[in-house]
């Protein structure tokens, strides 16, 4: 969304919400930018914070191969265009804040995202610890990807992540933000917001070194309020609504490869365990989770759009691999069984290239990707022509409602998949099997780039993440109390 300018590429795009915010108390700089959030036209922050997360996270791990294939600068660029926006949707350069906005909605009309003279209203949210969260996330993770490049910036993003940390950590504000509110809890309701806490800490602590976050994230009330201890298998699955696993993951990399001891090294070793046991639910032979006949693991339980979940626990299996791998550590432990780390890649292999074609129907799930793949994208400017005639709010419906294939590819991204039988409906109607997500292609591109050998490494970059943090010296622990006869 947003004015596109000459750097783009997709020649059936044009400037678009050029009008968006207007109504909002931001009226001089609207809340123009950002990203359409699937096929529809409704920008929604908490998905579109949780994608730029995953893209920098991406970023920050594997640079190296991005710039190999020449994609970093495309990447970066990315990520920018996201956090430009979210820097918008609330006033980043006050220390606090009552209020941040959540999205710009549209779901009606059928139509063309630069045919849109409609009112678009900016919905605001004066609580919201699990949206907040995550934005301060996204914020502070770019600020790592940007440390280097551009410092200014950079600082900026770290100003604005502790602005929305704040906002999130109000005991006022403390309820979800799509609470009772019909025009988001139907799209994309928030379960809790103690792994957003967890979350956001973990990447304000290594975006800038502070402590006090790595106490909040270390802090035994988080994993107790989100139930991240109790072996929930749904709570093993990434998510752009759950993001305990990833977080337990980025904990996990701080203890693998610093080991700070007393007073973490209580909580960090039970993430650790945590994580190991996440990966062991992806594990066929653990049967935690159903599969298809074709090898799709059901991390959604049959329900539509299982592939964005599959991505994502490809992406945080392989990399947990390469956390092992760096530092020669040959596998982990499920119970009694040793798992090489080759195992956990394989599982991470198989789900990727499921989504590119091995699979039963012999059908890409990314558009543009092979001679098979979905031509009837739930996706309105894709399938409405580009013929420089503009269609009606219900002028569009019959582009919609057409048999005919898409005249426009959305080349590269990932629809919703099959179903839990492997069957694939390519419909335009049906959007729970040809919807493409923001949150979801995110995933896919950070697990792909995570399985890419490239000539310049194959694992990780291992130091990066950990340029703000201070020299540890663990402390002692407190002395034993006096003996007394």
């Amino acid at each position: 969304a947003g004015k596109l300018g000459k750097s783009n590429g997709i020649s059936w795009r044009g400037d678009s919400g050029l009008q968006d915010g207007n109504d909002t108390v931001f009226k001089k700089r609207g809340l123009v930018g950002g990203y359409y959030d699937a096929g529809d036209n409704t920008k929604f922050n908490f998905p579109m914070a949780y994608a730029m997360t995953m893209l920098s996270w991406s970023c920050i791990e594997y640079s190296h191969k991005y710039r190999s294939i020449g994609e970093y600068t495309h990447l970066t660029d990315l990520i920018k265009w996201g956090t430009d926006y979210l820097l918008l949707n609330f006033n980043s350069s006050a220390a606090t804040v009552d209020h941040i906005y959540a999205q710009v909605d549209d779901h009606y009309c059928w139509e063309r995202p630069e045919d849109m003279d409609y009112p678009r209203p900016a919905i605001a949210v004066s609580a919201g610890p699990d949206l907040a969260g995550e934005m301060a996330a996204a914020l502070a993770a770019a600020s790592i990807v940007f440390r280097d490049s551009n410092a200014a910036y950079s600082r900026r993003l770290v100003r604005g992540a502790e602005t929305l940390f704040r906002f999130a950590r109000d005991q006022g504000r403390r309820r979800s933000y799509c609470r009772g509110n019909p025009f988001i809890e139907p799209y994309y309701n928030s379960t809790g917001y103690y792994d957003e806490y967890m979350w956001g800490a973990t990447w304000l602590y290594y975006a800038t070194g502070n402590n006090t976050y790595l106490s909040l994230a270390t802090n035994r009330g988080l994993p107790k309020n989100s139930r991240a201890f109790l072996g929930i298998p749904d709570l093993s699955v990434p998510s752009w609504d759950n993001k305990l696993p990833a977080a337990m993951l980025l904990l996990t990399r701080f203890r693998i490869f610093l080991s700070p001891g007393y007073p973490y090294e209580d909580m960090l070793r039970m993430y650790h365990n945590v994580t190991a046991l996440n990966m062991c639910s992806y594990l066929p032979q653990f049967a935690v989770f159903n599969w298809t006949k074709g090898g799709l693991i059901q991390l959604n339980h049959g329900r539509p759009q299982p592939l964005q979940y599959a991505a994502n626990a490809a992406f945080l299996a392989s990399l947990f691999a390469d956390y092992l791998n760096a530092t020669d550590v040959p596998g982990f432990n499920c119970g009694p069984n040793f798992i090489p780390i080759h195992v956990l890649r394989s599982f991470a292999t198989s789900q990727v290239d499921y989504i590119m074609g091995k699979n039963p129907l012999k059908m890409s799930y990314i558009v543009g990707y092979g001679d098979k793949f979905p031509r009837h994208v739930h996706h309105r400017g894709a399938s409405i022509p580009h013929n420089k005639r503009r269609y009606s709010c219900t002028g569009g419906w019959k582009w919609k409602d057409s048999s005919k294939p898409n005249p426009n590819n959305v080349t590269g991204a990932m629809v919703g998949g099959p179903d839990r039988f492997d069957h694939f409906h390519d419909s335009r109607n049906n959007y729970s099997y040809t919807e493409p997500t923001l949150a979801g292609n995110a995933g896919l591109v950070a697990a792909l780039v995570s399985l890419t050998v490239t000539d310049a490494n194959y694992g990780i970059d291992k130091n990066s993440i950990f340029e703000a943090v201070p020299p540890l010296y663990p402390q002692s622990p407190p002395p034993p109390p006096p003996w007394r006869p």
